[in-house]
């Protein structure tokens, strides 16, 4: 990004200067010394276990939880984070369970890719059922609660209860009329079902599919990666077992389709898309470039150089970031490839000062634009780094994978270039005559040559300038903003398209995010379970939600379960006479009834036996005791509340089908229990927005720590006009894409950093003109520099990541505007120097 000076006046030679030209074989020794041990310092990371990260949860930022919401959060996203979703659609029934058994043994033979393969577990609800059964007396739905404390409404459910006794498709019988006369237990049952649409046969969940007017079987299979989803290796090999199994499933089985879910999908096409655009992004704009290079000073040794320099960019880069980071993301290379057309810039302008001065040598023409170069390394790398002070690790990886690399290209012009580029240039370039062009017609443009017409010239430069101001404003005034996390990756619309078909067959699946409720005792998190379930049933009824998945059906506290007991009790004080009579029952079982309820009285449901005979995916909802931080001032606190409020009890509440998450934490929060909604995505993107904040206000104070760099180089006034320049380009970029519709985010912000950096170096090479000096030899650098870097970051506005989009649209803009308006500081300058200051 570091630009050129023109040649420094050579009647008195720097004393440092010289003995730095009289020793480049001194220092390319040094230079491959460096380069070597740089190589072999990478290598030895490698082998140690530094990787390839492809993980999309890395890129984003750490956020600060307590240990109870850490932990909630680990579950969930373990839960989603390596699970794969099947379903197999066929005409009937028995062949989508011939289907789903078939796919099942096939990925259970490859035991090191897929683990818990599973559908409907039958015994795991069979042993449920049996333990709940010699708890019944503890056991009743909210609707049975309900009429049994309203007077005189225990009658219906009596009427119930005849019902299924007459009916031909009743699930009663005698041994469970003479245990449950009321059958209140099948009720409890079919509650802890998720969805009346699921059931299970054969050990394998099934559920209805309506296609058109066919009425079709959908079976559900899940598995488990036995790595997780976000390794690339891992991706190839789930993502090869899965195809086998598909092809031999459809090669045998009519008609049978095919939905997939999970993460491990997203995570292929994301690693997929950043492949394929590092692949072409990178392609194109080091071909680019090279044509670029050839153009410019048609010759093969500047492209020769050129790509010297950019390896050892990539190599600083490459190794810094393992260094500092232990991995590479896979979307910093993504990132990286824009270095292409930044770290060119260091031949740009070393060739652009020899085409014009081939009798000087390569130290010599090093020598007098290494100050420039310093100051203009210096401004760049601290665009970079400011990105760096972001809290998402996969920015702070770009900040370090770019800054590297630029020092990477430094030292190799500054230390292998004196020795390797005394080479003869072609006389004539094809670029030069553009850019002196568009140099003459600026003059031309601002009166600077057109002394016969000075009225007209000036209408024609206030015209222009207003017409920009108008721009400005409009597109200003357009500007939203936008900072949701999920713009950081869109997956394919078909993945997504089949991810909600499959959802709507598991009853709407559940969201990302989850209502966490804690206490300070088991017994309190159970009662609270309760009466969340009842402020989320509300939800339900306000369409704010579509269903939740909640550990107070499997395990009521032990308030209800008393509470239950005595309802039992009195209904069959008051009322067991009458429904042995009104039912044909035999009165025998009325002394065996009393019996089996008076036993029970002290069997209460407890949650040791309930989750050891609950899946792991009911059981991770329930969180163990963790330890809080508590003030230990107070020495009057007893031991006994000191550790219960050292304990927290925590459990999750699965949402599925949020329809409106903020009227849904309005109701969480006005709830007063001890529950809240955890959304790592709305925290995150709260997050992203405080640092755009942050980013726009960094980006003022850079302006100001700049001004005053310059001002003591230059003076107040022309340190002013360096520092205008991007800033205008900045002003301009964000009204086009206000006029665009595209919302500022960070993303945008970031890259305005790089347009603050780019464009100051650009200033700063005009600025460094003397007067009296031609600016030829810099306009033509800079015009190769700005064309280099637009096309590396103008490639990173087609990528299909939206985040990169952003980030290179952004710099498709400002450094587009900051080329334009940079060569103004040259001419400003003349002008001051021909009028006197």
């Amino acid at each position: 990004m570091a630009k050129s000076d023109v040649p420094m006046d050579k009647s008195q030679p720097n004393s440092k200067l010289s003995r730095y030209q009289t020793q480049p074989r001194l220092l390319l020794a040094l230079w491959l010394i460096i380069m070597v041990a740089i190589a072999a310092y990478g290598a030895a990371l490698w082998q140690s276990g530094a990787k390839i990260q492809t993980n999309i949860l890395a890129m984003l930022p750490k956020l600060t939880e307590s240990p109870l919401t850490q932990t909630a959060l680990d579950r969930v996203e373990q839960r989603l984070a390596d699970q794969v979703y099947i379903g197999l659609i066929a005409d009937d029934k028995q062949q989508a369970i011939n289907a789903a058994q078939a796919f099942m043994a096939q990925l259970q033979q490859q035991a090191e890719v897929f683990t818990d393969v599973r559908s409907g577990d039958a015994s795991q609800m069979q042993d449920l059922s049996g333990f709940y059964f010699s708890h019944r007396f503890q056991l009743l739905t909210d609707k049975q609660r309900q009429l049994l404390v309203a007077p005189n409404q225990w009658q219906q459910l009596l009427m119930a209860a005849q019902q299924q006794l007459y009916s031909s498709f009743g699930y009663a019988s005698s041994q469970l009329l003479a245990q449950d006369p009321l059958l209140l237990f099948p009720d409890n049952v079919m509650a802890l079902a998720p969805s009346n649409n699921i059931s299970s046969e054969q050990g394998i969940l099934l559920t209805p599919y309506q296609q058109g007017e066919l009425n079709k079987v959908a079976a559900i299979v899940i598995a488990k990666g036995v790595n997780s989803a976000f390794n690339p290796q891992a991706q190839q090999l789930q993502s090869q077992e899965l195809s086998q199994a598909f092809t031999s499933l459809t090669d045998t089985t009519a008609n049978l389709e095919i939905l997939k879910a999970g993460a491990l999908f997203h995570a292929k096409a994301a690693t997929d898309t950043a492949k394929s655009e590092i692949s072409t992004i990178g392609s194109i704009s080091l071909v680019g470039v090279m044509i670029l290079v050839w153009l410019g000073f048609r010759s093969i040794m500047p492209i020769s150089l050129a790509l010297l320099t950019l390896s050892c960019g990539f190599l600083l880069a490459a190794v810094a970031t393992l260094a500092l980071f232990g991995e590479l993301h896979l979307l910093t290379l993504v990132f990286g490839t824009s270095l292409i057309g930044v770290a060119i810039d260091y031949s740009f302008h070393f060739y652009c000062e020899k085409i014009n001065q081939q009798q000087r040598s390569a130290s010599d023409i090093i020598g007098s634009i290494l100050p420039t170069l310093s100051l203009a390394l210096l401004t760049s790398g601290i665009a970079f780094i400011a990105i760096g002070f972001t809290p998402f690790p996969g920015m702070q990886q770009v900040a370090i994978f770019c800054a590297a690399g630029l020092f990477g290209a430094y030292l190799t012009l500054v230390l292998a270039y004196p020795a390797l580029a005394n080479h003869t240039l072609a006389s004539s370039s094809i670029l030069q005559p553009l850019a002196q062009r568009y140099l003459s017609w600026l003059r031309h443009f601002s009166c600077q040559t057109d002394a016969a017409k000075p009225q007209k010239s000036n209408k024609a430069t206030i015209i222009s300038i207003a017409a920009l101001v108008i721009i400005a404003i409009a597109g200003l005034s357009q500007l939203t903003t936008n900072d949701d996390i999920r713009n950081l990756q869109q997956s394919p619309e078909a993945i997504t398209a089949e991810e909600n078909q499959l959802r709507q067959l598991l009853s709407g699946g559940t969201d990302n995010q989850f209502v966490l409720v804690s206490a300070a005792s088991e017994q309190g998190l159970l009662t609270e379970l309760e009466q969340a379930d009842d402020v989320l049933a509300a939800a339900v009824n306000a369409n704010e939600l579509s269903h939740f998945v909640s550990l107070s059906k499997y395990l009521p506290s032990l308030q209800r379960q008393q509470q239950n007991y005595l309802l039992y009790e009195q209904l069959y004080a008051d009322h067991l006479n009458d429904i042995i009579d009104t039912l044909g029952l035999d009165d025998s079982i009325k002394a065996t009834l009393i019996t089996e309820l008076t036993n029970s009285q002290n069997m209460a449901i407890s949650s040791e036996d309930v989750l050891a005979l609950a899946g792991d995916d009911l059981a991770g909802l329930w969180l163990p005791a963790h330890s809080q931080d508590v003030n230990h001032s107070s020495s009057s606190v007893s031991s006994s509340n000191l550790s219960s409020s050292q304990s927290q009890w925590g459990s999750i509440i699965l949402l599925g089908g949020i329809n409106d998450l903020t009227a849904l934490k309005s109701r969480v929060d006005s709830s007063h229990l001890s529950i809240t909604v955890v959304d790592k995505v709305g925290d995150i993107s709260q997050l992203m927005a405080q640092f755009r904040l942050i980013t726009l206000q960094l980006l003022a104070l850079v302006c100001v720590v700049a001004i005053g760099i310059f001002s003591l180089r230059f003076g107040i006034k022309l340190a002013l006009l360096i520092v205008s320049v991007p800033v205008s380009a900045m002003i301009l970029t964000l009204a086009c894409l206000g006029l665009m519709g595209s919302p500022l985010s960070l993303f945008h912000a970031l890259a305005l950093i790089l347009v603050l950096g780019i464009g100051i170096d650009y200033s700063l090479f005009f600025a460094s003109v003397k007067p009296q000096a031609s600016a030829d030899g810099v306009m033509m650098a800079v015009f190769m520099s700005a064309c280099s870097t637009l096309l590396a970051f103008g490639l990173l506005a087609l990528s299909h990541t939206n985040a990169i989009h952003f980030f290179g649209l952004t710099l498709l803009f400002g450094i587009g505007f900051s080329f334009l308006l940079a060569p103004f500081i040259s001419i400003m300058t003349r002008e001051v120097a021909h009028y006197g200051k």
